[in-house]
């Protein structure tokens, strides 16, 4: 088993930055892909961000690339988020997910076996 803990959300202004954390403890996760989605009110949960095991391959959603960077420290076994420019349209609760089967990078929700419990992100216009 898998617990994974985001951290780091918040109200900000459009053009603010935050860093969101996801702590992973119990079976660790350093061999294996982790992501990034988020949920606005009345949508359906979508990607943001991936990352392979060793953190030298990266993916984005169109909506965020430039603007966001997914990194991880496996001697910490931490993943993050780096959100820079951030909108109004921005605003959501943001997950961190993880899985323990191999693969090189994930975004869809359904592959993915471990969920944090989200952290809201509010970016204030």
């Amino acid at each position: 088993q898998v617990q994974l803990v985001e951290s780091g959300g918040g109200l900000v202004q459009a053009g603010g930055s935050l860093r969101l954390s996801c702590a992973a403890s119990g079976r660790t996760v350093t061999n294996y892909p982790m992501g990034w989605f988020r949920q606005a009110p009345g949508k359906e949960r979508e990607f943001v961000a991936a990352i392979s095991w060793s953190g030298g391959t990266t993916y984005y959603a169109d909506s965020v690339k430039g603007r966001f960077t997914i990194s991880r420290d496996n001697a910490k076994n931490t993943g993050y988020l780096q959100m820079n420019s951030l909108k109004p349209d921005d605003t959501a609760v943001y997950y961190c997910a993880a899985r323990t089967r191999p693969a090189i990078l994930v975004t869809t929700t359904h592959q993915y076996d471990y969920w944090g419990q989200g952290t809201q992100v509010t970016v204030s216009s």
